[in-house]
């Protein structure tokens, strides 16, 4: 596996360009089945779950193009109806292409995406949500059967703002009988940014940005052009890093509505924050200050960012109490931290972060996608030399993160795992 080796000490200064969304992009690729014909969706992060989605369209029929960003799907050929357990079990998030198969065939068969480094994650919403609408399941030889003779609209109550079910239900809805009324749906700047391309397919959906979304069914969709929104989870790594390193760091494209909240926990800790015409501005002149956050959904503070936010924490003047709401294995990463000198005492889902004036290289591992991104950002302000393995996690979610850093001052080079 590679390896990432940092060289703590430098000063991040410059400007970085933020990279489309990662949890819109496979989304949004995802909903190009729904119309046959052939779609572009531009600012498409080199990513590797990206490449794995496109694996999963490509095992379905589609034939993609993938050039400077710029993605084409022809789902004109598409006839089959099964994403396979040794793409699913690569990416969970491919259980979304669940909901375009049913709306486009009335049937699917997606390989059961199994459990997750960060914790639990059913999909128990999401079938819950499509059975409302008419959706039977069966499972056997781990994947998941779904048939409808038609898809009905109906009222969904989800018991939490799942992104997933919310994403699903909703591709699902648009080809419904009826309207579909969907309560405490997820909020997210992905879920507006998928709403925004069923619209232009085609669909007609209102409340996107809200606890509740109203579908109303329609019988036939067109292939669109659609550009993915920058990566607000990106975008607070970068801010973070910006942080850590006491440097100055211009986010360019990153949308400051998408990040109040960690923007707003950066500013207590120290941080000076400057919305420009396209993008943020933050700076950093002395130690953070200790902060306490919880995590929740949307507009909350994001789970993804606590890890990465803990990472700043770690080198604050003071205590700081971190609390995880989303995730019951979230703190698994802090026993890599504790290894780079990080004093960090947790007790179920509560943290406490006693601030370190700095930390030291160690050898640590990215256990998750922003475990490791945690990782990269303490390695940034330690003493010595870090190595960081297990980088394929980070690869997941990160587009050319290293030449991101040393284009902004940091000393980074990545070894190569032998194959």
């Amino acid at each position: 596996m590679d390896r990432l080796l940092v060289t703590g000490g430098a000063r991040l200064d410059g400007a970085v360009r933020i990279s489309g969304a990662k949890n819109s992009a496979l989304k949004l690729m995802a909903a190009s089945l729904l119309a046959a014909g052939t779609s572009s969706i531009e600012n498409v992060p080199r990513i590797q779950d990206c490449f794995t989605m496109v694996e999963v369209l490509e095992h379905l029929g589609a034939v993609v193009a993938w050039q400077d960003g710029n993605m084409t799907i022809d789902t004109s050929a598409v006839s089959s109806y099964e994403a396979p357990y040794e793409l699913v079990s690569k990416m969970r998030a491919s259980i979304v292409v669940l909901g375009p198969l049913l709306a486009r065939f009335g049937k699917a068969s997606v390989a059961m995406p199994g459990g997750c480094n960060i914790g639990s994650r059913n999909i128990d919403l999401h079938l819950k949500g499509l059975e409302n609408m008419g959706v039977t399941f069966g499972s056997e030889h781990g994947y998941l059967h779904a048939n409808v003779g038609e898809l009905r609209g109906a009222v969904i109550a989800l018991d939490y703002p799942s992104v997933g079910a919310t994403e699903n239900v909703m591709m699902a809805a648009v080809a419904a009988r009826g309207t579909t009324v969907v309560e405490n749906a997820a909020r997210e700047p992905e879920i507006v940014d998928l709403a925004q391309m069923l619209r232009e397919m085609g669909a007609r959906i209102e409340g996107e940005g809200s606890t509740k979304l109203e579908i109303e069914g329609v019988e036939g969709f067109s292939p669109t052009a659609h550009r993915v929104v920058p990566d607000r989870i990106e975008a607070a790594t970068f801010a973070i890093a910006a942080c850590i390193t006491q440097g100055d760091v211009t986010l360019k494209e990153a949308v400051a509505a998408h990040l109040d909240m960690p923007l707003a926990k950066l500013s207590d800790a120290g941080a000076v924050i400057e919305t420009l015409d396209d993008g943020l501005r933050v700076s950093m002149e002395r130690r953070a200050s200790a902060i306490d956050f919880v995590t929740l959904p949307y507009p909350g503070l994001a789970t993804d960012i606590q890890p990465i936010l803990m990472a700043l924490l770690a080198t604050s003047e003071g205590t700081s109490i971190v609390t995880e709401n989303v995730f019951e294995s979230r703190f698994m990463f802090v026993d890599e931290l504790k290894r780079m000198g990080a004093d960090i005492q947790t007790e179920g889902h509560h943290a406490v972060v006693r601030g370190a004036e700095r930390l030291s290289a160690a050898p640590v591992r990215a256990l998750d996608l922003r475990a490791g991104a945690a990782m990269v950002v303490a390695a940034l302000s330690a003493d010595g030399v870090t190595e960081i393995g297990d980088m394929h996690h980070v690869d997941r979610g990160y587009e050319d993160l290293e030449a991101k850093l040393s284009g902004l001052g940091a000393q980074v080079s990545r070894e190569r795992g032998s194959v």
